[in-house]
């Protein structure tokens, strides 16, 4: 019993804890990405695009276009190139990139085909990104780009496994690809029959899909994707029409997304997880004097040794400490979508939230 409260106490005392933050905006925000612990991008409806250059003390307001779009991706290569996504059925799926920090934006894809809506984006670096849509006529819709979005190619059915009738990926976050090294990625799928989890090796040029155990159906299935190494990944949603309910909506797998072990220990539906860097290991040795750091597979997971985890929804936020095991609430609002900035600060991670009204806040430990 001593062992056991000793625990929890520790867990209490090094429980991240919430900073709201004033946006300036009323719009719904879904996509958020964190760059270091002064930048930070986000987007949402009407149009909304936001950068932060000095930690969210202010944030602002940057023009992609005139015309309203509701844009529930982003995704930072660094401080000044990024690139935001909107969905929609026919020309309202889009994609912009900028590379002078927000004070331009050019259009790099318009989709032409009215069936066609895409929902996120992730990128494994500066050229390669890869785009996740709704399927169509029981094929899956997945477009790569190895030249920075210049050209964004589909992917052929023939590399792809057969989609189930409505399957899909939800725009809740951004966070349903999750990326890592040069070539892995995981997609999570939602409101079909099954929930499932598409993954590639070979950056995208081939698939397998394995089933979960998390709840399906049309308003149910995998909000959220994350791999801390190319084995250990974790997999979040439920229901987003209940949010207060976290039946079978989270699993773990240790062996790539072959097969997935359904977990319990969520306070409610959860859109968006990632991984902690608590410690991080280096791609590429840092220079003498330099902060350690890490490559970043924009909107994904960082790629780190820890086994942490935050996961957050409209509901609220959960914290892990031991690969999504086990799991304690953390107290401050609920958010729609999470990032984690591309390096620790002072030896720890920072993080932001987004979500409904405008609302964002930064996440310190």
């Amino acid at each position: 019993m001593k062992l056991l409260l000793t625990i929890a106490s520790l867990l209490i005392v090094q429980s991240p804890h919430w900073t709201l933050q004033t946006s300036g905006v009323n719009a719904r925000l879904r996509g958020i990405s964190a760059v270091s612990d002064r930048v930070a991008w986000s987007s949402g409806s009407g149009s909304t695009v936001l950068r932060t250059s000095d930690g969210g003390a202010t944030w602002q307001k940057l023009t992609v276009t005139t015309e309203q779009l509701d844009f529930r991706d982003i995704d930072a290569v660094d401080a000044r190139i990024a690139y935001v996504l909107s969905i929609g059925n026919g020309p309202a799926s889009r994609i912009y990139k900028t590379t002078d920090a927000g004070a331009t934006w050019k259009l790099q894809f318009k989709n032409e085909d009215p069936k066609a809506f895409y929902d996120a984006m992730s990128f494994w670096d500066a050229n390669h990104g890869i785009v996740i849509g709704d399927s169509i006529a029981g094929q899956f819709c997945i477009m790569t780009t190895e030249n920075g979005g210049r050209v964004w190619r589909r992917v052929p059915a023939s590399a792809l496994p057969p989609a189930l009738e409505n399957e899909g990926a939800f725009a809740a976050s951004g966070t349903n690809i999750a990326v890592f090294g040069k070539s892995h990625a995981w997609i999570g799928t939602g409101a079909a029959a099954k929930a499932r989890v598409l993954r590639t090796n070979d950056r995208g040029r081939t698939w397998s899909v394995a089933e979960t155990p998390l709840i399906a159906g049309p308003s149910a299935g995998i909000f959220s994707v994350a791999f801390r190494d190319a084995q250990h990944g974790v997999i979040v949603g439920g229901d987003y029409k209940k949010e207060n309910e976290a039946d079978d909506n989270l699993a773990i797998t240790n062996n790539g997304g072959v097969t997935w072990t359904l977990m319990k220990g969520l306070s409610g539906f959860r859109s968006a997880v990632a991984y902690v860097p608590l410690s991080m290991r280096a791609d590429r040795g840092p220079r003498a004097g330099s902060p350690r750091r890490v490559v970043v597979a924009t909107g994904s997971s960082l790629h780190s040794n820890s086994r942490a985890l935050i996961t957050v929804g409209p509901s609220g936020t959960d914290y892990s400490t031991d690969d999504g095991h086990n799991w304690i609430r953390i107290d401050g609002p609920g958010f729609d979508t999470f990032s984690l900035a591309s390096a620790l600060v002072k030896g720890r991670p920072v993080g932001w939230g987004a979500g409904a009204r405008g609302s964002v806040g930064i996440l310190t430990f």
